[in-house]
């Protein structure tokens, strides 16, 4: 029987706290058996504040839907537990020294990205696919936390397949006709 394994590896992006993890993977004849969390490992890499996950979700999301860019109170790992998506992440931090700054990251199964607390978080489905957030904090109507629109063209993201705003089953108009950075900026006195 042929086993390979791909080691747990963690990087840094462009947007301060903004992790990009290879999870543990182990594949044999028989497939594949990823490890999605080993407190031993990712406590090395995540911040300290991060002590455990006090919710967990798994979204099944169409092929070319959008969701975010939403930065609640509370930290979050994701990743895909089948399928592939185009990430994207906007540091929203007031005083951060990477505010405003932009990461992208194509996420297939055992490729994980930490998001800090304030940064937005958004994905398009390049297939059908589900979707899976941890969460430092559990989720609260009127819970404090940003949004952004996620075809605000001031972010310049680069979504792969074309999104039709007036199309509901794409994006919703929550995040269709959430603040752009230049008022979210406005808001924050930036």
């Amino acid at each position: 029987m042929s086993v390979h394994i791909d080691p747990f590896k963690a990087q840094d992006s462009n947007i301060d706290g903004l992790k990009i993890i290879n999870a543990k993977m182990v594949t044999d004849d028989r497939g594949t058996v990823r490890e999605l969390y080993r407190g031993s490992v990712y406590s090395e890499v995540l911040p300290e504040s991060v002590s455990s996950w006090k919710q967990i979700n798994l979204t099944r999301t169409k092929k070319g839907a959008v969701r975010g860019l939403h930065g609640e109170a509370m930290s979050k790992l994701v990743t895909v537990a089948y399928g592939s998506v185009f990430g994207a992440y906007v540091d929203t931090r007031p005083g951060s020294k990477t505010f405003g700054a932009v990461q992208t990251v194509h996420i297939e199964p055992g490729v994980q990205v930490f998001v800090p607390q304030g940064v937005c978080n958004g994905f398009q489905a390049l297939e059908d696919t589900e979707y899976l957030y941890f969460f430092d904090n559990e989720w609260a109507p009127g819970m404090p936390g940003t949004a952004l629109c996620p075809i605000d063209p001031e972010l310049n993201i680069n979504w792969p397949i074309a999104i039709d705003q007036s199309d509901l089953n794409q994006i919703s108009e929550k995040d269709s006709k959430a603040p752009s950075f230049k008022e979210l900026c406005a808001e924050l006195g930036l």
